[in-house]
C-alpha cells in the first residue's frame, strides 16, 4: 500500500469512525439499530456485495466495534452482524448465504448464533446432538451466553454434533426453539440469551462445524478486541477528565506524582490494546493475532476499568456513575468467547509451545 492510500485509508476509517459516534450520540440504547445499518451501513460492512454488502473487511468493523465499546452499547451487531455473518459466510452453503446475507446486511433481520454451552467454548465443550429426520435434522440441548438483540432474532445458527457421524456441524433452525430468554447478567449492558432446543427441526448448513467455529472465533476474538480497546479508551478519557477536575488540598488530584504514575500506566495499556487490536483486524484475524488481541484486550481493559473506579474514589462505586458500567462490561467481556488463559493457551500451540496441563 503507497504512502498516500495508506493516509486515505486512515481517513476513511476515522469518517467511519466519526459516523458511527455520532448515531451512538444521538440515539442512545437500542434505537442506535436502525440509524446505524440504514445511515452507516455497519451491518453491511463484512458481507460481500453480491449477497447485498459492502465487501469490506474486519478493520472496519473492528472500528465499528470500538465505537460500541466506547458508548457500551447494546445493540446486537456482535451477535448479528459479526457472528451470524461470519458464519453463514465461513459455511460455505450458498443457498443460506443468498437466502439470508441480505436482510442481515440490511440489518432488518437480527442473527443470533447458538455456540457455547455450559463447558464452554471450545469444540470439545458443545453436547448439542443432532439427530437425523428425513431430510432434516431435529436437535436437542441448551445453549448458553448468546448475544442477543432485545427481542428473539430473526435467524438462529447453531453448532451440534451429529448423532450418526460424530462430527460438529453448523445448522440453521427452521422452527423456533423450544426457549429463548434473555438472562439477567452482571454487564446489564450485554443482553445475553440462553437458548433451549428439544427436538427442534433444523437444516445442515456445514458437516465440518469445527472449521466454521474455529474461522468465526478468529474473526469474533477480533471484533471483541476492538470493542475492549474502545472501551477502555473511554474509560481513561473520563478518569483524566476527573482527574482534572477533581480539587484536593487545594490542587486537582491529577497533578499528584502517585496519580500521574496510575494515569500513564492506564495509557500504556489503552494503547498496547489499540495497538493489538488494528494489528489483528488489519491482517483479517489471523488465529495467532486473534487470540492475542482477545487475552491482551482483555487484560488490558479490565485494568483499566479497576483503575478507573479507584481514581474516582468513593463516587466511582455509586450506582449513579457510570464506572460500574465499564467495570462490569470488562469482566464480562474478558470471558466472552473464552478466558484469556484459554487465548493464551491457543497462542502457545499456534507457536508450537506446550504449555503446562
Amino acid at each position: 500500500m503507497t504512502g498516500e492510500r495508506a493516509r486515505e485509508r486512515v481517513r476513511e476509517l476515522a469518517e467511519l469512525g466519526a459516523a458511527v459516534r455520532a448515531v451512538l450520540t444521538r440515539h442512545p440504547g437500542h434505537a442506535a439499530w436502525a440509524p446505524l445499518t440504514a445511515q452507516v451501513g455497519a451491518a453491511a460492512l463484512a458481507v460481500p456485495e453480491r449477497y447485498g454488502g459492502l465487501g469490506r473487511g474486519a478493520a472496519e468493523v473492528g472500528v465499528v466495534m470500538a465505537e460500541l465499546g466506547r458508548a457500551l452499547s447494546p445493540v446486537p451487531y456482535l451477535g448479528s452482524a459479526v457472528l451470524t455473518a461470519g458464519a453463514l459466510l465461513a459455511a460455505g452453503d450458498e443457498g443460506a448465504r443468498a437466502r439470508h446475507l441480505p436482510g442481515v446486511a440490511e440489518g432488518a433481520v437480527v442473527g443470533a448464533l447458538a455456540w457455547a454451552e455450559t463447558g464452554g467454548w471450545e469444540a470439545a465443550d458443545l453436547t448439542t446432538r443432532a439427530e437425523p429426520a428425513g431430510a432434516g435434522w431435529l436437535l436437542t440441548g441448551t445453549k448458553r451466553f448468546v448475544p442477543a438483540g432485545p427481542g428473539e432474532p430473526g435467524l438462529v445458527l447453531a453448532f451440534a454434533t451429529a448423532a450418526d457421524t460424530g462430527r460438529l456441524g453448523l445448522f440453521e433452525l427452521t422452527a423456533a426453539p423450544a426457549g429463548f430468554t434473555v438472562r439477567s447478567t452482571l454487564d446489564r449492558t450485554r443482553p445475553l440469551a440462553e437458548l433451549t432446543l428439544d427436538r427442534t427441526p433444523a437444516r445442515l448448513l456445514s458437516p465440518d462445524g469445527a472449521a466454521v467455529l474455529a474461522r468465526v472465533r478468529d474473526l469474533a476474538c477480533t471484533a471483541l478486541a476492538a470493542e475492549q480497546a474502545g472501551a477502555a479508551a473511554r474509560a481513561l478519557e473520563v478518569t483524566v477528565r476527573y482527574a482534572k477536575d477533581r480539587i484536593q488540598f487545594g490542587r486537582p488530584i491529577g497533578s499528584f506524582q502517585a496519580v500521574k504514575h496510575r494515569l500513564a500506566d492506564m495509557h500504556t495499556a489503552v494503547e498496547t490494546a489499540r495497538a493489538l487490536a488494528r494489528a489483528a483486524a488489519d491482517a483479517e484475524a489471523p488465529p495467532r493475532l486473534a487470540a492475542a488481541a482477545k487475552s491482551a484486550c482483555s487484560q488490558a481493559f479490565s485494568y483499566v476499568a479497576g483503575e478507573m473506579i479507584q481514581l474516582h474514589g468513593g463516587i466511582g462505586i455509586t450506582w449513579e456513575h457510570e464506572a460500574h458500567e465499564f467495570f462490569k462490561r470488562a469482566h464480562g467481556s474478558a470471558h466472552l468467547l473464552g478466558s484469556p488463559a484459554t487465548h493464551r493457551a491457543r497462542l502457545a500451540a499456534e507457536l508450537g509451545f506446550a504449555t503446562a496441563g
